[in-house]
This record gives structure tokens, C-alpha cells and sequence, in this order.
């Protein structure tokens, strides 16, 4: 298993940051994983917007769902075929919005080592015969940015622009977390509000000690997701 990760999935991905870096004047290592990740991020856009239409479209039918419990509260086989069938009726798959993520996932973890990767020292002979060997990696980015060193002022930024996106996404499913106020959609609201907090926190104790090159990949993805977020609110307003 882990070699077929290696294979189909590490050494591509950090493969592409190098040929980018190899194209990008300048040899700018920062700049290529700016470029890289946003690739990556607009092929599995269409899996992205399917996931938050789809959690949009839960958030419309939950005030419905919530009927049917109180309808059927009494007969839980009943409750269930009758949810199902509401499912059918909007045509939508409550698994639809997981499995976009699941797939997205390993990627994004592979994406995130071939990144750590180029500051490392040997990791080159991983490079295709196709691939130019740059001899040696230039860690300044944009003239000024080590992006091997830590860098407390982009950890700062990496986790405020987490809590904005975070909130974002929040005011984006708010239909559901208004019609879910009992049993476990309450606990999961609360865990929600929870984790507004705590992970931008999180994420800047971690980026404390992380190389700045890793921060730039963690602060370009999430701004990118904030910008997905808002072009799916505006482009599909169903």
C-alpha cells in the first residue's frame, strides 16, 4: 500500500512541484507551491462544489427531516424508510457530500509531503529522467521569505485566514444549523462552534515550528477555499 502511494501519488506530485519550480522564473520554490496547489485544488473543484451543494441541499430539507422524527418517533423503521424516500424524492445521496473528501484526501497529504520534501536533502534523486535537476533548491521566495525557516508572523496569518474560512463555511451550511437544534445535530453544532476556535489555534501552535514553505501551502489552499465558497454561493443559488 504504501508503495503504491509512492508511486501514484508522492513522487508525481513532488515531480510537479519541481518541474514547476524549474519553470517558474527565478527558480521561486514558494511560488511553486502557490501554483501547484491551486492546480490541484481547481481539478477536484467540481467535487468540492458537489460537496457543499450537497450540504446546502441537506440544510434545506432538514426543517422536513426533523417532521418525520416527530412524526414517526414511535416507529424507527417507519422514520427511516420515510427519510429515505424524502432523500429519493430531492434527489440527494446523504453519503455525497463525504466522499468527495475521502477521495480528496491521501492527495492532499501527498501533496503536502512532496512539498516538505524539496527542503530535504536527497530528495531530489526521486526526480524523473525527464524531470531538470536543478543541482540545489534556492529557499528565498518572493527575495525575502526563507521558506525553509520558521516564519511566526505566517503562522499567525495561516490560522486567522483559517478561522475566516472556517466561519465562512459555517454561514454557508447555516440552514442546517438553524432547523438542527436536537439530539446529536445539536452536539454537532456545538462541535462545530468548538472547533471555529480551536483549530486556527491549533494550526498556529503546529505552523509555530513548520517551515515557512509548508505555511504557504496551508495558507493557499485555505484561501483558496474561501474563494470556492464564494463562487458556489453565487454561481448555484438553488
Amino acid at each position: 500500500m504504501i508503495e503504491l502511494y509512492n508511486t501514484f501519488l508522492y513522487k508525481p506530485l513532488f515531480n510537479a512541484v519541481m518541474f514547476l519550480y524549474n519553470t517558474i522564473p527565478g527558480g521561486d520554490f514558494g511560488l511553486a507551491i502557490v501554483a501547484l496547489t491551486v492546480i490541484v485544488r481547481l481539478i477536484f473543484f467540481p467535487l468540492t462544489a458537489k460537496t457543499i451543494r450537497s450540504q446546502r441541499a441537506m440544510g434545506r430539507i432538514n426543517p422536513k427531516i426533523k417532521e418525520l422524527k416527530e412524526k414517526f418517533k414511535n416507529n424507527k423503521q417507519a422514520q427511516s424508510a420515510a427519510i429515505m424516500q424524502l432523500y429519493k424524492d430531492n434527489k440527494i445521496n446523504p453519503l455525497s457530500g463525504c466522499l468527495p473528501l475521502l477521495i480528496q484526501l491521501p492527495i492532499l497529504i501527498a501533496l503536502y509531503q512532496a512539498f516538505g520534501a524539496g527542503f530535504k536533502s536527497g530528495s531530489l534523486d526521486l526526480l524523473y529522467p525527464f524531470i531538470s535537476n536543478p543541482g540545489q533548491i534556492n529557499s528565498i521566495s518572493l527575495g525575502f521569505l526563507d521558506i525553509t525557516s520558521r516564519s511566526i508572523i505566517l503562522a499567525v496569518l495561516t490560522g486567522a485566514f483559517q478561522f475566516l474560512q472556517l466561519r465562512q463555511n459555517q454561514k454557508l451550511t447555516q440552514a442546517s444549523s438553524d432547523s438542527s437544534s436536537d439530539g446529536p445535530e445539536k452536539s454537532v453544532q456545538a462541535m462545530s462552534k468548538q472547533m471555529l476556535y480551536f483549530f486556527p489555534v491549533m494550526i498556529i501552535i503546529i505552523g509555530w515550528n513548520l517551515p515557512a514553505g509548508l505555511l504557504i501551502y496551508w495558507l493557499t489552499t485555505t484561501l483558496f477555499s474561501m474563494g470556492e465558497q464564494t463562487y458556489i454561493r453565487m454561481r448555484y443559488k438553488d
